[in-house]
């Protein structure tokens, strides 16, 4: 854990003095940083023992988990109010401080401040974004990808539907990042053809699914030159995903075609790609599919995205929601639109909403403490049961994703293990929102947001110690 910390704190060290002034950075780092996360282990609570899952995915075991939490003691609002007070106390959070504390079984609200207040959300954003998706794809379901030979043609298609991690040989099968491998499609092709005697063929692709701006109008272009975002389209390598000061192809599709064109001809089939210009018409219906793999779950994928805190993907999965609900695609602010039609058809409150994209990466959004708390509620409340398994997949703190060097300092240790949470970090503003335990065993759902802090690198620090220390107050108390 040390090894990682260290990493990610080098990292932030190079991005705080590079200028960089928009991009999540303290979100990004760590989550891509961390690569040798540990093994699932027990929740501790905050004196050592086994703690409530707080939102369990479902299973045998939920009802049970839920009943146990309901006997829980529910947290008085003078109780939070006065454990947040007492947390509260860098001078910079006053008046700048936007909060929403809910019951964990019930959903109801225990504790506002400024909650309909709309604020910077950062990449808290997305999680707004993984109701579009919720609401829309079957979370169980998996990307294809497919080679397709069209009836009278000497043509091969590769038919992309939004895989972006695939793997550019050998497909792992546990894996999220290259669960699908070119290698394995190049394999299915190959023993195809052979029977037919072909052995050289032309390769186009087919980009005619969700497409949409490749780089979202409203994002800073620094930060995709800087690796924080890449080209939104619907394939791309695992290998060559944007990471920071790494970024990614600016024509991921064509990376993928020159892979698959190399595992073929490792293979012996010789394909030579049509030209790119050809490479938005759809495959013919009716075509003989030589060869397909699958990427992991979308729920999977979503999880990733969240844990992470991967714009790219999360801009593309709302994407491949609103093509798939028939909704528009092609305009800078459709990904944004589709979000926001499906909060309120939820009867999610909106006020003061301002979305631009999906990712929550552009400059100038804001989103209100309520509608993030309201969002939570939704998954507690029995209202979208694959929003439910979303949120109790949120990173845990101290151990995975953005949360992996959080709620280590002194001040907040004796809590580590215990929330779950979305970071969201800008200069601009930081945010928390996820899930809690208290001491007396009662889940909680918060939203905490700060703007009020110098628009440097360490008066960022400084806001994230001060949401940690507020969650952290929200975890120990009883609050009665």
């Amino acid at each position: 854990m040390r090894r990682v910390m260290v990493a990610s704190l080098t990292a932030l060290a190079l991005l705080g003095v590079g200028g960089y002034a928009t991009a999540d950075v303290l979100d990004v780092a760590p989550g891509i940083l961390t690569l040798d996360r540990p093994g699932l282990v027990p929740t501790p609570t905050v004196s050592g023992s086994p703690a409530p899952v707080v939102l369990p995915t479902p299973g045998r075991s939920a009802p049970a988990l839920r009943a146990a939490a309901a006997d829980a003691s529910v947290p008085t609002t003078d109780g939070l109010r006065a454990a947040v007070d007492a947390a509260a106390t860098d001078p910079e959070l006053a008046g700048h401080l936007g909060m929403s504390v809910r019951d964990g079984v019930t959903g109801t609200e225990l504790l506002g401040v400024r909650p309909t207040e709309a604020r910077v959300p950062a990449s808290t954003a997305k999680l707004l974004a993984a109701v579009a998706i919720t609401d829309t794809l079957d979370l169980g379901a998996r990307i294809p990808t497919t080679v397709v030979a069209p009836p009278g043609s000497p043509d091969l298609v590769l038919v992309v539907k939004g895989d972006m991690l695939l793997s550019p040989t050998a497909g792992d099968p546990d894996a999220v990042e290259g669960r699908a491998g070119l290698a394995d499609l190049a394999d299915q092709v190959a023993a195809a053809l052979r029977p037919r005697g072909r052995t050289t063929v032309r390769l186009r692709l087919d980009l005619s699914f969700a497409p949409g701006p490749r780089i979202p109008p409203t994002w800073v272009r620094n930060d995709v030159r800087d690796g924080f975002a890449g080209p939104v389209v619907m394939t791309g390598l695992s290998t060559l995903q944007a990471r920071p000061l790494r970024p990614a192809p600016t024509v991921p599709e064509a990376a993928v075609a020159r892979a698959l064109v190399a595992r073929l001809a490792e293979r012996g089939v010789q394909a030579t790609l049509a030209p790119a210009d050809t490479w938005t018409a759809p495959a013919p219906e009716g075509a003989e599919v030589l060869g397909r793999v699958e990427s992991a779950t979308y729920g999977e994928l979503l999880g990733h995205a969240l844990a992470v805190s991967d714009n790219t993907l999360a801009e593309s999965l709302v994407r491949q929601a609103a093509a798939t609900a028939g909704a528009p695609t092609r305009a800078a602010g459709d990904n944004a639109a589709f979000i926001r039609g499906r909060l309120e058809a939820d009867g999610i409150p909106v006020p003061g909403l301002v979305l631009k994209d999906a990712s929550g990466l552009s400059p100038g959004q804001a989103v209100a403490p309520v509608t993030l708390s309201a969002v939570l509620a939704r998954a507690v409340e029995g209202g979208s049961e694959p929003l439910r398994s979303v949120v109790a997949g949120l990173p845990v703190s101290g151990l995975e994703g953005t949360l992996a060097g959080r709620f280590t300092e002194k001040a907040t240790a004796d809590v580590l293990g215990v929330p779950r949470a979305k970071t969201g970090t800008l200069r601009q503003g930081s945010s928390l929102a996820g899930t809690t335990t208290t001491v007396q065993g009662r889940p909680l759902l918060f939203v905490v947001q700060v703007d009020g802090f110098a628009q440097t690198f360490d008066g960022t620090l400084r806001a994230r110690a001060a949401l940690d220390r507020i969650v952290a107050a929200l975890t120990r108390c009883g609050c009665r």
